[in-house]
């Protein structure tokens, strides 16, 4: 039997499509079945790499007792949080709000009018360590509505009042705002693990990116130190895979050994950028900017152009049993087998794998314990672990192309194709651009989601609009095809007219799109950039190139939207910190115009690296009027020549990749 989420283009969705549940998807169909069947609404939401959403699943949703007892008592709905991060920002506040916390699974019981009554994460299918069974909850659920209604629909209520208390976090991001939030980052960097806090830890990659556009700018020690320890130490544990490059999503310790395996479109574009930046400060090692890349391109690259969302972290053993993690850790035995008893020893005691295994069942993660003695027997060593572990079962993967996330894989690789030299990362940044503009832009209007090449139904969200328009402005500044520009310009000029709050900063959601029971607006940064914090980097870069105010304007409105919080708790504020470093250094701008050829990629890369963080630069063959930085400005004596301006305001034309990167 398949239900109604046989027809879905997300992966989550159809890796529920046979349960017993008779799941509805999000939308007014289902609200209006509550209200026909006087029923409660139990929303749960999740996402297809999301192991305790698999586990759920399996102990719950396919179980024919607990099915049956939702469909006589429910109007049951099923949400893919990365196809909706709309429903998934207002109901995770709500959880947050009645019960402290936070995750996935998120389970909420809704009256009719969407207005959440209770919440909650993961519930067992038997009681356990404090918590109720799933089945006790549905239970004790249907006889507060069947004979409490009046209790429930009072809950609700006042839990969407204060989800519409707006909180009050506006102010200005100052020179001493930036110093203060490096203090912050000191005081709370773990110097023994690197990172910050202690576990669970996720990659910092917003805090880092501005830790180190604050030390390019003023040569802050701290700053410098902190994205030296971290980068070095996230590289160097299990998070990293040290056999096939690339992130996962956290540490389940301080040390960052153990990770939860799942690994993230997101996380490995914004640590792309991260460790190309820190590279060219010299905080960390260019081969992982490099080899994160190359994960991206072999293992997330869709047949569309695209980028995937996520491989999970569960696959099956060689007995076809299902574990976290076991497509990448080892035993000792394992690696003595592949590679002997020589090579085997060595690369034991390199790695960290032991007999009682740093992770479960007697197997280890990967670390890189200390640089290799032997670079070519580690290149040897590590070529045939990879190619033994290709012929393991591989984790599922979730190919939606989600347009936020492309986005920032687009940039990210725009910047690695320039600084490492390497025209198949120009080739793949183009080719995301295009789907995205291609597929994604339907009747000048952003979607959420697409796959295999079929866009989805559901309208993009402010991140979506903002890193898919900075995206675009990167490969403008690749290419110096104005048709990127116009159509960054479309996008940001729709976030302007259909985003913004009149009081100032934005809204999560346009205003002529579905209304949920709150509009939601969150500037908190979390594992992504939050919207607003996005649409400060492209209305920066957009008025950059343009030299329009208005985009200026807006890009100060969204960093002053998140000031309160940049000052209060910089850790959840990265990205609204890292813009404005941009918007104090800049607007800088630099135009290459010529031939392409050595010399036209020895001056951009020379830009690049430049030690504003707000520096904006365009290549192109020639000058075009259609491009504000392009206009009236020439190739000299037939060579790549570079302007180098400061809200156009230009030095003289240099041919000089020293001189480009010195200004």
């Amino acid at each position: 039997m398949v239900n109604r989420l046989g027809s879905s283009t997300s992966p989550y969705l159809l890796q529920h499509a046979d349960n017993p549940v008779h799941w509805w998807e999000w939308g007014e169909d289902a609200f209006a079945e509550a209200r026909r069947l006087d029923r409660p609404v139990l929303l749960s939401v999740g996402y297809a790499a999301c192991h305790w959403c698999h586990v759920m699943a399996h102990e719950s949703f396919e179980d024919e007792v607990a099915a049956a007892y939702m469909n006589e008592h429910f109007v049951n709905i099923k949400v893919d949080r990365e196809e909706r991060p709309d429903v998934d920002a207002v109901y995770m506040r709500a959880t947050q709000a009645m019960t402290g916390q936070g995750g996935w699974p998120m389970t909420v019981v809704l009256t009719p009018a969407g207005e959440p009554f209770f919440a909650g994460t993961y519930f067992p299918p038997e009681p356990r360590q404090g918590m109720p069974a799933f089945t006790q909850v549905l239970q004790g659920l249907a006889d507060a509505w069947e004979n409490r209604r009046e209790d429930v629909m009072t809950v609700g209520s006042q839990v969407v009042d204060h989800l519409r208390e707006e909180m009050a976090s506006a102010g200005t991001i100052d020179e001493a705002a930036l110093d203060a939030a490096v203090v912050s980052f000191g005081g709370q960097h773990d110097d023994e693990a690197g990172g910050f806090g202690a576990s669970p830890k996720f990659p910092p990659s917003m805090v880092l990116e501005f830790l180190v556009r604050h030390a390019a700018r003023t040569g802050d020690e701290t700053a410098a130190r902190l994205v030296r320890r971290t980068c070095d130490a996230m590289a160097r544990g299990g998070l990293y895979d040290q056999l096939g490059g690339g992130f996962a999503r956290y540490s389940v310790d301080r040390f960052w050994r153990v990770p939860h395996f799942e690994k993230m479109l997101y996380d490995n574009a914004q640590l792309l950028r991260v460790y190309l930046h820190a590279a060219e400060a010299g905080l960390a090692e260019e081969r992982i900017a490099r080899e994160t890349a190359d994960f991206m391109l072999r293992e997330l690259g869709t047949a569309e152009g695209g980028f995937a969302s996520a491989l999970d972290a569960d696959s099956a053993d060689d007995r076809g049993a299902v574990h976290e993690g076991v497509f990448y850790v080892w035993n000792p035995n394992q690696l003595m087998r592949v590679l002997g008893p020589q090579d085997g020893a060595w690369a034991t005691q390199l790695l960290g794998v032991s007999g009682a295994g740093t992770f479960e069942r007697g197997y280890s993660t990967l670390q890189l314990l200390a640089d290799p003695d032997d670079a070519q027997r580690w290149a040897d060593v590590r070529a045939r672990l990879l190619e033994a572990r290709a012929d393991r079962a591989r984790p599922a993967r979730d190919d939606k192309v989600v347009a936020a996330w492309n986005g920032l894989a687009v940039t990210a690789l725009v910047e690695a194709s320039v600084l490492l030299d390497e025209p198949a990362y120009a080739d793949a940044a183009v080719r995301a651009a295009t789907l995205l503009a291609d597929v994604h832009l339907v009747d000048g209007r952003l979607r959420r989601a697409s796959r295999g090449g079929a866009v989805g139904a559901h309208e993009a969200v402010l991140e979506d609009h903002a890193c898919v328009a900075e995206a675009f402005l990167a490969v403008l500044g690749l290419t110096g095809d104005p048709v990127w520009l116009s159509r960054a310009r479309l996008l940001l000029d729709r976030v302007i007219e259909h985003f913004a709050d009149p009081a100032g900063g934005f809204y999560d959601t346009a205003d002529d799109v579905e209304a949920l029971v709150v509009r939601p607006r969150d500037v908190t940064d979390n594992a992504y950039p939050a919207g607003s914090s996005a649409a400060a980097h492209a209305f920066l870069a957009l008025a950059g190139i343009t030299g329009e105010q208005r985009y200026r304007d807006a890009a100060e409105s969204a960093i002053e939207s998140a000031g309160e919080l940049a000052r209060q708790a910089p850790r959840f504020a990265g990205w609204t910190l890292a813009a404005a470093e941009a918007a104090l250094a800049g607007p800088e701008q630099v135009a290459i115009v010529g031939p392409d050829g050595p010399e036209r990629r020895a001056l951009h890369r020379a830009a690049l690296r430049r030690p504003s963080p707000g520096v904006v630069v365009v290549v192109a063959e020639e000058s075009h009027p259609d491009v504000a930085l392009l206009e009236g400005r020439s190739a000299i004596d037939g060579v790549p020549t570079a302007y180098v301006c400061r809200d156009f305001v230009c030095s003289l034309p240099t041919h000089d990749p020293a001189a480009v990167e010195a200004r």
